[in-house]
């Protein structure tokens, strides 16, 4: 039997080795027939932690690695676009001060 491929979101990088990512879909309501948006959580292995959160990915089925981890990453299809802004804040201080080492040397 084919293993299955999926494409997901990287919700959550904070262990080692290991990601938990989210596949969105789409099923329509069967008496009202209004469309519902639902997920479908899948704990991943991350061997060399490529992935990171928000990063887009291609995950397959494997065999049973830990008590939830049942699928291993593939590829990073599309990395995150979003900003860290504790990290830029941080590079903006610390950019501060060496200018301001600098000015009083002289």
């Amino acid at each position: 039997m084919p293993k299955r491929v999926v494409v997901g979101v990287v919700k959550s990088d904070r262990m080692a080795k290991s990601r938990r990512v989210e596949i969105p879909r789409q099923v329509r309501h069967p008496k009202f027939g209004k469309i519902i948006h639902k997920r479908t959580i899948c704990h991943v292995h991350d061997e060399n932690e490529d992935s990171h959160e928000g990063d887009t990915v291609e995950i397959v089925e494997s065999r049973p690695r830990s008590k939830l981890k049942r699928w291993e990453l593939v590829r990073v299809v599309k990395k995150s676009d979003a900003v860290d802004i504790a990290a830029m804040r941080a590079a903006q201080k610390l950019e501060q001060e060496t200018a301001g080492l600098g000015s009083e040397s002289e």
